[in-house]
Formats: C-alpha cells, sequence, structure tokens
C-alpha cells in the first residue's frame, strides 16, 4: 500500500535551504540542448511579443540594449536533477518589454531560433519573476546557453527558460510546448518536483 499519495508534494523546505528535492549541486554549467545550437549574430536577433489580438511589438538587438537592464543573481534548477547556485546575469526583465501591451492573456507560448517551444502562464514573467538573459558572468552570453538572447525564469525548472529566443505569444488559452508535449510536466515546479505529467 502507498504511503503518499500521487497528490502528495510535501512542503518547501525552511528559507535558506537552496536544494530542491531530487537536485545535487554542480559548480560546472551543463549544455542540453535539443539539436543544433542555432547560431545568430546580434544584428540578425529580433524578439517579437504578439498579443492574443494579433498585435505584434518587435525589438531588435539595438532596441533591447536602450531597455534598462537588470543584473540579477539567481539559483538554476535543470529537470536532469542538477542544481546551480548563484549564477550572474544580464537582461532586461519581462517587467519592462511588457509595459505597453495590452493583454489580458493568461498563458504564453515561446518558441526559440532553431523551433523549440515552451509554455509558460503569463503570471510566471511578471512582477521580477523573469528576464530576456544577455549576459552571463560579465561576459556576451555564450551561444551553447542560449546567446544572443534567453528567456530566463530561475523558479522553473530550466527547460521554460528557453534558449535563443525568438517569440513570445500571448494567449488566452494554453498550448503545451515541445518537452511538455512528450511527457514533461506543463509547469515544472522543482521545489514541488513537477518533472513529469502526474508528478
Amino acid at each position: 500500500m502507498a504511503l503518499i499519495s500521487r497528490g502528495f508534494h510535501g512542503r518547501r523546505p525552511s528559507s535558506g535551504t537552496k536544494l530542491p528535492p531530487g537536485q545535487y549541486e554542480t559548480t560546472g554549467f551543463p549544455v542540453l540542448s535539443v539539436g543544433p545550437t542555432p547560431r545568430i549574430r546580434q544584428d540578425d536577433w529580433q524578439l517579437s511579443v504578439t498579443t492574443e489580438a494579433g498585435k505584434q511589438h518587435v525589438w531588435d538587438w539595438a532596441g533591447l540594449m536602450a531597455l534598462p537592464a537588470e543584473s540579477p543573481t539567481v539559483d538554476l534548477h535543470c529537470v536532469t536533477k542538477w542544481s546551480k547556485f548563484g549564477t550572474e546575469w544580464q537582461g532586461v526583465s519581462l517587467d519592462v518589454l511588457l509595459a505597453d501591451v495590452e493583454t489580458a492573456a493568461e498563458h504564453v507560448l515561446v518558441t526559440s531560433y532553431g523551433g523549440y517551444t515552451t509554455n509558460i502562464p503569463l503570471a510566471d514573467l511578471v512582477d521580477g519573476k523573469a528576464w530576456i538573459a544577455y549576459g552571463y558572468g560579465g561576459s556576451d552570453l555564450a551561444p551553447e546557453h542560449g546567446g544572443p538572447a534567453r528567456l530566463l525564469v530561475p523558479h522553473l525548472y530550466l527547460w521554460k527558460s528557453a534558449k535563443w529566443v525568438r517569440e513570445i505569444q500571448l494567449r488566452q488559452s494554453d498550448v503545451p510546448g515541445f518537452w511538455e508535449s512528450a511527457g514533461y510536466h506543463n509547469y515544472g515546479d522543482p521545489w514541488r518536483e513537477q518533472r513529469y505529467q502526474g508528478d
């Protein structure tokens, strides 16, 4: 007889505990990607945000660099069970990018150069929770880590932080992305160990 039901997710550890359940710490920065690494020049890079009404907002590299930047230091948690503490990034908060975007959407589908997709509730991209990151450790973000720019959503498993971000679709309905369609959890909270559907 099972002692713990599938619906039991436990409690978050006390404040100060940095390692979610099932994770181990690494000091390296493993590279995990689906397919070959896209090589996008900064001059060719664009990011679009498309509302549920079809209105498109587009930033090129110069436009992104003109926006106020932040330097978040965050912990990363990969679904493959490694966690990396205290990573230092530079980027633009989604709060800045979405400040003038009129939307009533609740869902987001993110698309990368190379075709990768992932879905996230819009509430998880605002209020200081997410960035378009273009710098890491004081340098330009390397292509293997998603450069020239990637989404950074550190409170969710890292597959939600889409590398080589190209488009953010604001949607009224949810649609699963690449890994979510392949059986990964739709939300991906590392503290609840939401790795796969049913977790």
